[in-house]
């Protein structure tokens, strides 16, 4: 009974809630206006500095409105930013690409997410964005990485960051490296979104934290007049208590992943500053409010509903990724496409040895080509082999991947990954036969399957699911392994985001209701909108989306009269 009481007390933690109120409809002149600007942006992440900067180079005056302390998860994540068609960076690591090139690629990953119009205007764009962030202080490096891996070490910051090498993506578009890494020692995502803080500073953009808007405000015909919010006074002891909180969060993000009740007990912990120590305040935005605060993964609530079978993933981003600005375009009647899509990702390289092996699902059949990114194998796993999948090595491979985890080419966060595999994510036998039975799978379709990926060894024939001819080794060395890939395994879970959002309308950002209409004075970027990758992911398309779609809606609300 005790033990019961306990579990049931602990499970309100297993979810951030967003606490989004309904919407206000009211006379702009019947509000009580603490503040005005003319746009107001609402998180502080790599869309919301994108947004206000872009609004305040159109001439706006712009407040930015953060619940936490700024960065999100830009500025935890590896600073990958996907840039193409012909960039500096690219030029001087004499890589040829051209837009055409680069949309015949996306295409195959961005599938039917946006319109081909606006694929084609996102890769037109994407060498001026590039050199925006450079106008803005950001750093980017020509060294192209020689060797295909998920994470590049900090010898490189240039690399192939999707699948631009491998059938069908590279049918009809030549193979160019676009992922761009900030320049910046470790996971670079600081170095990426750090230029961008001081950038605001520079511009002197109002940027308010401690601030968590909760309500907007509208007039009788729906159109946005600003925003309610609840604001802990800057400099008081509660607003840096606050602060501290989140950045030991954002500290114990690793942990979290693996025990998200952290974020959740910090999260209720920040709330009750919020509603203790916070005041109302009501902001008004004279051109329009920009939605910027991330996805919904870290509401466990949101993916139980819009995601359930995706539930079980490790949640990767940061506590501000609680789906408030999702719900707030809710709250007036805004659409939401593609909430069930769920970015699952399994790594299996580095260690090359890994991809060298095969990667088969629940009934013991091959997955796909193992050299796949990330998030194409978890797809995959999970919609065709109900999230069950392993690595089958042999023992020469076992030997080699020592010598991989000592070598420059992993970092220390997937040395220690390819450990957790090899050591307790693994089930051994002396035999397939006998490993096939410990795993649960028909022996005789395991048996096939390895028969068949050697037979495909020997004859040096084109492998059918497009892993280049030298990364097919023989599997026949006993003892035999199997590295744990499911979607569940605990040591090794699946890092998860959420990719769906708000509809909008793609020329602008602004926020389409369910009746098909534009909500005036409503925009929306990043993983809060339905956007370049909300279909399909690779290595820094977020961040690049963060930036295209926040400058879109920046200099379209600042346009407004």
């Amino acid at each position: 009974m005790i033990l019961s009481r306990i579990g049931q007390w602990l499970k309100q933690f297993d979810s951030n809630e967003a606490d989004i109120k309904p919407a206000i409809k009211a006379d702009a002149d019947s509000i009580n206006w603490h503040y005005s600007s003319d746009v107001v942006v609402v998180g502080f992440g790599g869309a919301g500095a994108s947004a206000a900067l872009e609004a305040q180079e159109n001439g706006a005056d712009v407040s930015i409105l953060e619940r936490y302390h700024g960065g999100g998860a830009t500025n935890i994540s590896g600073g990958i930013y996907y840039a193409g068609g012909g960039t500096t960076i690219q030029k001087e690591a004499q890589i040829e690409d051209d837009p055409e090139n680069m949309f015949n690629y996306l295409k195959h990953e961005v599938k039917d997410s946006v319109s081909n119009e606006t694929l084609q205007d996102f890769c037109q764009q994407s060498t001026a964005n590039l050199e925006w962030l450079q106008g803005h202080g950001m750093q980017f490096q020509a060294s192209l990485c020689p060797f295909k891996t998920s994470y590049p070490s900090d010898d490189y910051y240039l690399y192939y960051s999707g699948n631009e090498s491998f059938p069908p993506y590279n049918e009809n578009a030549t193979p160019a490296p676009r992922g761009h890494r900030s320049y910046g020692k470790g996971i670079s995502g600081a170095a990426f979104f750090s230029p961008l803080r001081a950038a605001c500073e520079r511009a002197q953009i109002n940027v308010k934290t401690q601030t968590h808007v909760q309500t907007l405000i509208t007039d009788q015909n729906n159109k946005i007049l600003g925003i309610s919010a609840t604001e802990i006074p800057a400099g008081s002891i509660p607003a840096k208590l606050h602060k501290w909180l989140y950045l030991l969060s954002v500290y114990l993000r690793y942990a979290s992943m693996y025990v998200p009740m952290l974020s959740g007990i910090l999260s209720r912990c920040m709330q009750g500053l919020e509603k203790r120590y916070g005041r109302s305040v009501n902001h008004r935005a004279y051109k329009g409010v920009i939605l910027s605060t991330g996805g919904f993964y870290f509401n466990h609530t949101m993916v139980t509903q819009y995601a359930p079978k995706q539930s079980k993933g490790m949640p990767l981003g940061t506590i501000g990724d609680d789906g408030s600005g999702i719900q707030l375009g809710q709250s007036v009647t805004g659409k939401t496409s593609l909430l069930e899509k769920i970015s699952a990702w399994r790594f299996i390289n580095p260690p090359e040895t890994f991809v060298r092996g095969v990667l088969v699902g629940k009934r013991g059949k091959r997955i796909c080509n193992e050299m796949l990114y990330g998030a194409q194998i978890g797809e995959r796993m999970n919609t065709e082999h109900e999230g069950v999948a392993h690595v089958i090595i042999d023992q020469s491979l076992w030997n080699q991947t020592w010598s991989m985890i000592k070598s420059d080419r992993a970092t220390w966060f997937q040395a220690l990954l390819t450990l957790v595999y090899l050591f307790a994510e693994r089930k051994k036998a002396s035999s397939i036969v006998a490993l096939a039975i410990k795993l649960g799978i028909e022996p005789a379709v395991l048996q096939q399957t390895i028969d068949q990926y050697n037979a495909l060894a020997d004859s040096k024939e084109a492998d059918p699911m497009g892993k280049p001819g030298a990364f097919i080794n023989k599997i026949e060395t006993g003892p035999f392994y199997a590295l744990n890939c499911s979607f569940d395994a605990y040591l090794v879970g699946c890092p998860s985001i959420s990719v769906g959002g708000l509809n909008v309308d793609e020329k602008t950002g602004q926020v389409n209701s369910e009746s098909g209409e534009i909500i005036e004075g409503l925009y929306a970027a990043g993983r809060t909108a339905v956007g370049i990758c909300s279909q399909s992911y690779v290595s820094g398309l977020s961040i690049a989306d963060c930036v295209y779609a926040g400058r879109r809606a920046g200099k379209h609300a600042a346009s407004q009269a």
